[in-house]
């Protein structure tokens, strides 16, 4: 496998189970909203799309009705994300060895950037990353290739020298328009059979997969 000199990183199903959030926040804007619920597996689908897309799968709605819901949704979120949400077991290890070696350590996600930021300081994991790229740099969501882009211009490393890991096929087409590497983990909704349609150079169970290739 190349030597890798910058590793990015979905979030949510990547590097975190989020699912209890964001499954308490969806079914409470829906209930405050007058929407009927909706079972978990519709919305563990949509976990990794952009929030306008998903909010839209879910309501059935029109683009200006997936707005309102957002602002229904967004102090929810302020309320029970962060706290609804846990590293993988190894994953903060899989980071902090990675950086040993010397890469530089990125997340692109379509969630919001300072969401996640909050999640590595209340973890005491902030030396884990290098960068983070969210849906409030007001930047093209995933699967455009611009987040991806965006931290590979920052850190000034040649396309054959960075990884992105993600659990979703957005993810994998995200790293294609981008023309870089693409791993895929098995730790999210999508199913290993659903990748084959996507380049990718491995498949693994989790990001600590990445430390033993």
């Amino acid at each position: 496998m190349n030597d890798y000199r910058l590793y990015l990183f979905d979030f949510d199903y990547t590097l975190a189970n989020s699912e209890a959030g964001i499954l308490k926040c969806f079914h409470l804007a829906l209930r405050g909203a007058g929407y009927p619920d909706v079972a978990d597996d519709a919305i563990r689908r949509t976990i990794g799309l952009p929030m306008a897309d998903a909010v839209q799968q879910i309501i059935k709605g029109t683009k200006e009705e997936a707005r309102a819901f957002i602002e229904a949704y967004r102090p929810l979120a302020d309320r029970y994300m962060t706290e609804g949400t846990v590293f993988f077991p190894r994953a903060l290890e899989t980071l902090r060895a990675l950086k040993k070696r010397g890469a530089k350590i990125a997340i692109v996600s379509n969630k919001t950037g300072s969401r996640i930021q909050e999640k590595f300081d209340r973890d005491g994991a902030r030396d884990c990353v290098d960068l983070i790229v969210g849906s409030d740099e007001g930047i093209a969501p995933k699967p455009a290739p611009d987040g991806l882009c965006h931290a590979i211009k920052r850190f000034g490393v040649p396309k054959d020298a960075a990884l992105y890991t993600g659990d979703s096929t957005v993810d994998a087409a995200a790293a294609a328009h981008a023309g870089i590497d693409f791993a895929a983990v098995l730790t999210g909704a999508t199913r290993a059979d659903a990748f084959a349609a996507y380049p990718h150079v491995l498949l693994l169970d989790g990001v600590e997969g990445l430390l033993v290739r």
